[in-house]
């Protein structure tokens, strides 16, 4: 792949449109940022939670954007490490009354860097 700062510009137009399918609920968008086979995990309240990326996706389907809610977009990157095609980004997902930190690993598949796995917790 490229230098640093290239990837970690792609990286970040991937992340971007993470937050964006988050925010405005489009599936179609998070869809593109995920490998199909990624493994999304959850602590939530101390409890283990695992989810295939449809799962996934589903659910986020189902339910209201918080776009649709008016809620202010709050989402960041906190940090990013990138050796060779592999990167990991933290990121902060605050939406519907719940601070979510997220940890996405990502990694190069066909030239292209996608979210491989993600792990989520909620802190209060």
């Amino acid at each position: 792949m490229e230098n640093f700062g290239t990837n970690a510009a792609l990286i970040t137009a991937v992340l971007m449109n993470y937050f964006n399918g988050i925010y405005n609920g489009d599936v179609t968008l998070l869809q593109s940022v995920f490998h199909p086979q990624a493994i999304i995990g959850f602590d939530l309240n101390g409890e283990t939670h695992f989810k295939t990326v449809n799962q996934y996706l589903e659910g986020v389907k189902n339910r209201k954007s918080p776009q649709e809610l008016e809620e202010e977009f709050k989402m960041k990157i906190l940090s990013l490490e990138i050796i060779n095609n592999t990167a990991v980004a933290k990121v902060q997902v605050p939406i519907f009354e719940f601070n979510y930190y997220d940890f996405l690993s990502l990694i190069v598949v066909d030239g292209k860097w996608v979210i491989s796995n993600k792990l989520a917790t909620k802190v209060n």
